[in-house]
């Protein structure tokens, strides 16, 4: 098997050394135009908008959400997906309503540089975790967290994906992610057909998989309706596309996106279903599924990981590229530093690998936490375009901040705060109780902000 996917992992960067084009210049490398200026069409920025987000730390995850927790797990994870829907709105009114170039504008507009600090933190933070996500799900296929091929495995892919990256850019992560997309579709096809002609594989028996309304699947399907207006903002990786293309093959590709991702993590996280329905006592995900579904399609599996670690991987170094030199300008607009940028943010990456938390989700939780202070600030100053003062915006920074800090400190056993004083057990419960809290403050925030600058403005005229 290791052999085997080695050998996918070649064939992968290869091709992405094939098809990636030596930027010539920083139109290409940082906004994905052709050699000859071209934006994107319809279907490259939607397979780049899908692959970018379909990526292995997702995949594994809906199938793990369906094996503990059933079809309430899956629906859950699908759930932000919604989050495609709710960037086209934001991508609408603030490129195409309200013509701001990029999230940093508008922030600097509103909120001046404490705006641009607090995002700049998080959607770092949230790169970095997407690099450390990909790379690490990809070494666990190859070993046991502290096994040779694990770490040979985190490097090599990680070395290999920047080589194919810093050639062109954007543009080289836009013409991969239609190959390897079309590749992922084709191995999940055949997938999900092996495992629907399986014996066991029963489809009344997945739906009905989550009958208790008060189980963690259905509990955590509540967090990402909370989570999913303000996750898509702090994403740079989705958030860049929505600025290189017009209008039409723009909000087309978000909303198609929407659809083509929901149904591939529900396929994934079926897959997943049917093992947990299938499991022995004390079995895990990976070996329920080996021996249901035996090594060829385990294989296939497997293969549509890496792939799609690949694809999301080289993504999201190039928007840490025009993160650190367009946005931050923490050096000249030139492709060489967009090229330093790349690799610093993957060694930042490989560092959390060998040094960080194992847990996939508890990723996903603190950096969707962690984003939630962006949602008084897309539903007032976007969308309502109120007038907040800085200090709004900062108390819905704070209180997202301390949220995400309080479920980390809770899932690594440094807190022991919400047993006690509400009496809640599993962590999705407890990371509802933040998530609602941290969205009623930080809106709280900017109504009470709003409504003092009503009573104060007359009196002052």
């Amino acid at each position: 098997m290791t052999v085997w996917l080695a050998l996918v992992v070649a064939v992968t960067a290869a091709t992405g050394f094939l098809l990636s084009p030596r930027a010539r210049d920083t139109g290409s490398f940082f906004r994905g135009r052709s050699i000859d200026g071209a934006p994107p069409g319809l279907l490259t920025l939607t397979f780049s908008q899908v692959t970018t987000w379909i990526f292995a730390r997702s995949l594994l995850n809906a199938a793990i959400l369906g094996y503990y927790f059933g079809i309430g797990g899956t629906l859950a994870y699908a759930a932000y997906y919604l989050s495609f829907v709710t960037g086209a709105w934001i991508i609408r009114e603030l490129r195409f309503r309200q013509g701001y170039p990029s999230i940093h504008a508008f922030l600097s507009a509103r909120f001046g540089a404490v705006g641009v600090g607090c995002y700049t933190i998080v959607i770092a933070l949230r790169l970095v975790s997407e690099v450390f996500a990909n790379l690490l799900v990809v070494g666990l296929l190859f070993g046991a967290a502290d096994s040779m091929g694990y770490a040979l495995s985190v490097i090599l892919v990680g070395a290999l994906t920047l080589g194919y990256a810093v050639r062109g850019g954007l543009l080289a992560s836009l013409r991969t992610d239609v190959l390897q997309m079309s590749v992922f579709l084709a191995l999940l096809i055949g997938l999900v057909a092996v495992a629907g002609l399986s014996a066991g594989f029963s489809l009344p028996a997945i739906i009905e998989s989550s009958p208790d309304i008060a189980s963690a699947g259905w509990v955590l399907l509540m967090v990402a309706l909370l989570q999913v207006w303000s996750y898509p903002m702090h994403d740079p990786v989705m958030m860049d596309r929505g600025f290189i293309a017009d209008r039409r093959v723009t909000m087309a590709s978000f909303y198609h996106a929407a659809w083509i991702s929901i149904l591939c993590i529900m396929a994934f996280g079926l897959l997943g279903v049917y093992g947990g329905l299938h499991r022995a006592e004390g079995e895990e995900l990976i070996a329920t599924l080996t021996r249901l579904l035996g090594d060829v399609p385990m294989l296939l599996f497997s293969a549509a990981l890496i792939v799609s670690a690949m694809s999301t991987l080289d993504s999201a170094l190039s928007s840490a590229a025009k993160l650190g030199i367009v946005d931050m300008r923490l050096g000249g607009e030139t492709v060489r530093n967009g090229r330093l940028a790349m690799a610093g943010f993957l060694v930042a990456g490989l560092l959390m690998v060998f040094i960080g938390s194992q847990d996939l989700f508890s990723a996903v939780a603190i950096s969707g936490t962690a984003s939630m202070y962006l949602a008084p600030v897309i539903f007032f100053s976007l969308w309502l375009r109120w007038s907040v003062p800085v200090w709004a915006y900062a108390a819905s920074f704070v209180a997202a901040m301390v949220g995400a800090g309080v479920y980390f400190g809770e899932e690594a056993g440094y807190l022991q705060l919400m047993t006690p004083l509400l009496g809640l057990e599993h962590k999705y419960s407890k990371l509802l109780a933040i998530s609602g809290t941290v969205l009623a403050v930080g809106c709280g925030a900017f109504l009470a902000a709003w409504a003092i600058r009503r009573h104060v403005a007359p009196a002052t005229t």
